[in-house]
């Protein structure tokens, strides 16, 4: 399906925010929020939300390094990445994600209803929190995303808020979510009554669903991530989707 890309601006309580959107040729009533990595919406994420309206999304990644005037970093600058994550917070994260649905809402038609959040790395962590902080999301979906159970921003303790359908996927050797807290996941979300999938993928590290950073990369892991993504998504927003 041919997509059409650009870039506009989202206004939110913090300022203005940069969002890229991908749209399907043809209007649909679906939408997926796409966050980001720790480096920014880079081509890796724009090529992302391009594939989801190939499948008839309408896609928008919001640049939520907007505050600090950063736009992208390169994958080598882990080190400068990691305090402007660090300075994102769940408040933030629900302004930002927030003012995309309701840009959604007024100028697309589509509800929060109709709208999934998924997220990569930081943005895994992003998603979660997004979930446990806005009621009535279609589905939400995490690769990868530390700092869920442990850290500065960790938000296990509000798992019981989350209402939204929850996809999780991490590597078992993945040093940024360790097994325990992987298993502390499991078990908050089983004892809040979440409808939830954990999928521990063996013998993969961080990223490894990330094809821009081959050193990381699984393609066998990867595809039955995507595959399990696509199917959620279908299954919780259904739609004319073509079949990838």
């Amino acid at each position: 399906m041919p997509t059409m890309s650009e870039w506009i601006t989202v206004d939110t309580a913090d300022g203005p925010m940069r969002v890229y959107a991908a749209r399907p040729e043809s209007p649909g009533d679906r939408a997926v929020v796409v966050l980001q990595e720790a480096f920014g919406v880079n081509d890796h994420i724009q090529d992302i939300a391009r594939r989801f309206a190939a499948r008839g999304f309408l896609a928008l990644a919001p640049d939520l390094f907007h505050r600090t005037g950063v736009e992208t970093l390169g994958y080598d600058q882990h080190a400068e990445a990691m305090p402007l994550i660090g300075a994102i917070g769940p408040d933030a994260i629900t302004t930002d994600v927030r003012a995309v649905l309701d840009r959604l809402a007024k100028e697309d038609g589509i509800g929060s209803d109709r709208t999934a959040v998924v997220g990569f790395c930081f943005g895994g962590r992003a998603a979660f929190t997004a979930a446990t902080a806005i009621p009535g999301l279609a589905a939400a979906v995490v690769f990868y995303g530390p700092g869920i159970a442990a850290g500065p921003h960790a938000v296990l303790d509000r798992a019981a808020a989350i209402d939204a359908p929850l996809l999780m996927h991490v590597g078992s050797e993945d040093p940024t979510i360790p097994s325990e807290q992987v298993a502390a996941i499991e078990t908050a979300l089983r004892d809040a009554g979440a409808g939830f999938e954990q999928h521990v993928y063996e013998g993969a590290g961080h990223a490894f669903a990330c094809d821009a950073r081959p050193h990381m990369y699984r393609a066998g892991d990867a595809s039955a991530a995507w595959a399990r993504t696509h199917a959620f998504l279908d299954r919780h927003l259904p739609g004319e989707a073509p079949v990838r």
